[in-house]
């Protein structure tokens, strides 16, 4: 089984070659693509320099800042085009840590879809301030309660999506190119029919570089729930309901 990483890159050069590493030296099965959108701090040129010595290594470079939810879908595309069975995403600053990766994909035995989760028992968050994790807690059960998804984490950005449900559920039609991306994707999976199972995962906040959320961003994606739990659920059931 051949499984894609995709690691969505803006101003990541502290960070990028160390996880890429990292995250190849979990799987052997794995390999990496950096979709890097024209990082000023030199983030694409350090993954060209490394491809030369690594070839499980791949980069996307893309023309500016397009957005964290159409890097998820250049991410998908290459994956698809290139035969991948599984394409997995993770953060590039090391909130998501690489040793979480086999038991993701451990999951998808069972699973169309897998999420590393803050909110199942053994999950957790370490150094975000009570602010930020009520925040992030709200946002989840807001989140779970209007688009009625038996997810405990619906934010999370670490996941693993089977073939056949990025060929089914039709990314390319979500409406949000930010991080509201997320919880739109898993409420088409789960309308779609598809299995979706969580395991634990401690999140970190970054030790190196800096956040790319906004204010506006968080606004943004609580709009757009509601306006996606008002829209009919999409069409075509995996299981024929």
């Amino acid at each position: 089984m051949r499984s894609l990483v995709v690691l969505p890159t803006y101003n990541e050069a502290e960070n990028v070659l160390l996880l890429a590493r990292e995250v190849l030296a979990a799987a052997a099965e794995i390999e990496v693509l950096v979709v890097d959108d024209a990082s000023p701090d030199g983030t694409g040129a350090l993954v060209r320099g490394e491809m030369e010595r690594e070839p499980r290594l791949h980069l996307l470079e893309r023309a500016g800042k397009l957005g964290l939810g159409t890097a998820y879908l250049a991410g998908f595309e290459h994956g698809l085009k290139h035969g991948y069975d599984r394409v997995l995403t993770m953060d590039c600053d090391f909130s998501h840590k690489p040793q979480y990766l086999p038991q993701l994909l451990a999951g998808m035995a069972d699973h169309d879809m897998m999420i590393g989760s803050r909110y199942v028992p053994g999950g957790g968050i370490e150094n975000w301030p009570m602010h930020r994790k009520f925040l992030s807690g709200f946002a989840n059960v807001y989140t779970r309660v209007l688009l009625r998804l038996p997810v405990r984490d619906c934010t999370s950005g670490y996941r693993c999506y089977s073939r056949e449900v990025l060929e089914r559920v039709d990314p390319f039609a979500v409406r949000s190119s930010g991080y509201s991306f997320l919880e739109e994707m898993v409420w088409r999976v789960q309308r779609h029919g598809f299995r979706i199972g969580e395991t634990p995962i401690i999140f970190e906040d970054r030790v190196r570089g800096q956040s790319k959320i906004s204010q506006d961003e968080i606004y943004r994606a609580a709009w757009h729930v509601l306006a996606t739990a008002l829209r009919p659920s999409p069409a075509g059931r995996r299981d024929g309901r």
